[in-house]
């Protein structure tokens, strides 16, 4: 089943819900700010993304500087993602073992 890491407040990631809504696609939306991912979760998403935490997090939220993470390690950046999950870039779409950051939402297209 197709999954979607989904923030309902980012545009970008509604934007994802809809395309994928569009394709006529039955998937899951998965709500990692209500409920967070645990760190294999993330882990395992990183994997099917073949990306490092510094490719995925979002270094332009607040949390990032206040958090002093420009110098962090990957494991640091993995664990700061999963105690602050805003951190998160979004969406990403999950299908199977492939998954992909969809920014623009036509990047969705590489996991149907």
């Amino acid at each position: 089943m197709i999954q979607i890491l989904h923030n309902p407040r980012c545009s970008k990631s509604r934007a994802g819900v809809k395309y994928l809504e569009n394709k006529d696609v039955d998937f899951e939306v998965i709500s990692y700010l209500k409920e967070p991912l645990k760190r294999e979760q993330l882990q395992d998403i990183l994997n099917k993304l073949d990306m490092k935490p510094s490719d995925l997090i979002r270094k332009k939220e607040a949390i990032y500087k206040e958090l002093n993470l420009k110098e962090a390690s990957e494991d640091e950046l993995l664990d700061a993602m999963v105690a602050n999950p805003k951190l998160i870039e979004r969406p990403i779409v999950i299908n199977g073992n492939k998954a992909v950051v969809a920014r623009p939402d036509s990047e969705i297209e590489k996991v149907l």
